[in-house]
């Protein structure tokens, strides 16, 4: 897992509720991420899952009292506080919403939460009717009016016996968000559209043509785009893959389903990352019956696919479009062409035909292209290749605008 976190202390508080069992997957997410976590648990967390769990998860001691003479030596929830790049509680129970939005401070938690600038993050978890309470819910939309982040509680079986909403987010989406709270931010206001994955082009009602693109390059991209603060939506083709969070998906099966998808989305991005495999060809005929196998050969017919980056060429304008160029051989001469004549402002290109690096990987090496020169990504995730990637994005679209401000101040 990429060290999205390093550097970054974040507290990981709960609330005494059934789903505190959740908490050490959060906490060993986070560590992984290159987290220092602090945990803080209230009396009643303690009566669900011990301190000693989360001590040994997060390799520090976890805080249970305000009026503890060893943790208090040193003010000790002010320290906590002061400490924290973010603050997590989960679980957030209807108690603790409510003496959160009302500004109580009764114990070491809720202290914690009126001391810290730190942005605060709520992972609620309780029953079904507890949840839809009115007053509950007033409590929540106090919270946000206060711009304290909110995790929705997902759908489904409770551990009381009731099925509705009400069950702690997945540990995965509590990092998720998290990561997203202590990252950079530097893609925040920014509205970014990724296409990803293959093409099925279908010749029969049974088989089609296609390719190897898996979408994890283009998964992994969406995914770091909204960690870094973007609205963003993915287009994508045919794939295994879930929806990263936070991310708005677009399935579509064929070239000209992907063509109506990011032509509708075009308009309202700034950011077009086009990492999909879209099909140069498809069968010039779909047989309505399966083919049936004969004698000889079986000769098919193609006829090309609509170039998408090449009717939005025109259409560009302020938008950064970024192509990706796959190639067997002469690589970088064929990425370059294809810069040139997609009107491109950055391309990625890869050699996929290694065995460490394109298709069918959790790992890739990438070259970025742009009108400035080269800059070579060595072997690393797909995770961090897609850092990589926006990290020089935005330096071509700083370069971009760096002689319209000198332009404006000789005005």
């Amino acid at each position: 897992m990429a060290r999205r976190c390093e550097g970054k202390t974040v507290v990981v508080a709960l609330s005494g509720g059934i789903a505190c069992y959740k908490a050490p997957e959060v906490v060993r997410l986070l560590r992984d991420a290159g987290a220092r976590v602090r945990v803080i648990m209230t009396r009643a967390a303690c009566e669900f899952i011990t301190p000693l769990t989360l001590q040994t998860l997060a390799g520090e001691p976890v805080s249970t009292e305000l009026f503890d003479l060893t943790q208090e030596s040193e003010i000790g929830h002010i320290r906590l506080a002061d400490s924290a790049d973010a603050l997590v509680v989960a679980p957030a129970t209807a108690n603790l919403l409510g003496k959160a939005a009302h500004g109580l401070a009764d114990d070491l938690l809720s202290t914690v939460l009126l001391a810290t600038r730190a942005p605060v993050l709520l992972a609620p978890a309780m029953n079904v009717h507890m949840w839809e309470n009115p007053r509950v819910q007033a409590n929540l939309a106090t919270l946000r009016e206060q711009g304290w982040r909110i995790i929705e509680p997902g759908v489904g079986f409770l551990a009381c016996g009731y099925e509705g909403a009400g069950r702690l987010a997945d540990p995965a989406v509590i990092a998720a968000e998290v990561e997203r709270a202590v990252g950079p931010g530097d893609l925040r206001g920014e509205r970014v559209l990724v296409t990803a994955g293959p093409n099925r082009e279908p010749l029969d009602p049974v088989r089609f043509l296609s390719n190897r693109s898996t979408g994890r390059m283009g998964y992994a991209l969406a995914a770091a785009a909204w960690r870094r603060g973007a609205d963003v939506v993915l287009v994508s083709g045919p794939t295994a893959l879930a929806t990263p969070h936070g991310v708005r998906s677009v399935r579509v099966g064929t070239a000209a389903e992907m063509r109506a998808a990011v032509t509708r989305e075009f308009d309202a991005a700034t950011l077009l990352f086009m990492a999909a495999a879209v099909a140069d060809y498809r069968p010039a005929q779909v047989a309505a019956k399966k083919l049936k196998k004969g004698n000889g050969p079986l000769q098919l017919e193609l006829e090309r696919t609509v170039d998408i980056l090449g009717e939005l060429k025109g259409r560009a304008g302020d938008r950064l479009v970024v192509g990706f160029a796959a190639e067997t051989d002469h690589v970088l001469a064929n990425a370059q062409r294809k810069l040139a004549s997609k009107g491109l402002d950055l391309i990625v290109a890869n050699d996929v035909s290694r065995s460490d690096a394109g298709f069918e990987v959790d790992t890739n090496a990438v070259t970025l292209i742009d009108a400035s020169g080269r800059v070579e990504v060595p072997l690393a995730s797909k995770d961090d290749v897609a850092d990589r990637i926006l990290d020089r994005t935005l330096a071509v679209k700083r370069a971009r605008r760096a002689p319209r401000r000198v332009a404006a101040r000789k005005a």
